[in-house]
């Protein structure tokens, strides 16, 4: 019984200063309207966000670009990457990444496949040296390729297309070595 009464007295209390000091309440109407005021003017006009697209490639390659946006709909904004998916995003920019069925640009340009010295098939940058290796894939049985495949592999094989990629690969797949052929 004394918690009610308690209540009820601190709230006339509260009520009558409220009743006779109208001013008690403007900070709160004061402040809302500063916040109003400055949610209002960061609202205003189009967003400038930052953009990075990442396209990963099948050589395993990732390239970034950045750019700056100015998004002006959010839903012309996410139809424009809806083929993109979003793998990070901050109050100033946002990450998108795209699997591209081809193989880097790097690759068309300067790629070769190559042999390293224990035999491992190899993809270069430029003509096959030890110190410029991309990526390696699996060791090969030499004593089991043709003379002139492996003279063809220790010059450099250019990669200029995705078919050349799948082809040298599937080329070479056959002459791993450890694994038995059947006939």
């Amino acid at each position: 019984m004394r918690t009610i009464w308690g209540l009820l007295i601190a709230g006339g209390a509260a009520s009558f200063y409220l009743f006779f000091h109208p001013d008690a309440l403007n900070f709160l109407s004061n402040s809302t309207s500063i916040y109003a005021k400055a949610a209002e003017e960061r609202i205003e006009g189009p967003l400038k966000m930052e953009v990075i697209l990442e396209r990963e490639y099948l050589d395993g390659e990732v390239s970034q670009e950045t750019i700056e946006e100015t998004i002006w709909t959010l839903e012309d904004f996410w139809a424009k990457y809806d083929q993109w998916q979003l793998v990070d995003m901050d109050i100033d920019y946002m990450v998108f990444r795209r699997k591209v069925d081809d193989i880097s640009p790097l690759l068309k340009a300067n790629g070769y496949f190559g042999v390293t010295e224990d035999g491992t098939l190899t993809i270069f940058n430029g003509k096959p040296q030890n110190t410029n290796i991309i990526q390696s894939f699996f060791q090969i049985d030499l004593g089991k390729l043709e003379s002139a495949k492996c003279e063809e592999l220790k010059k450099g094989i250019p990669i200029v297309s995705k078919d050349r990629y799948v082809e040298v690969l599937e080329t070479f797949k056959s002459y791993t070595a450890g694994e038995k052929q059947a006939n």
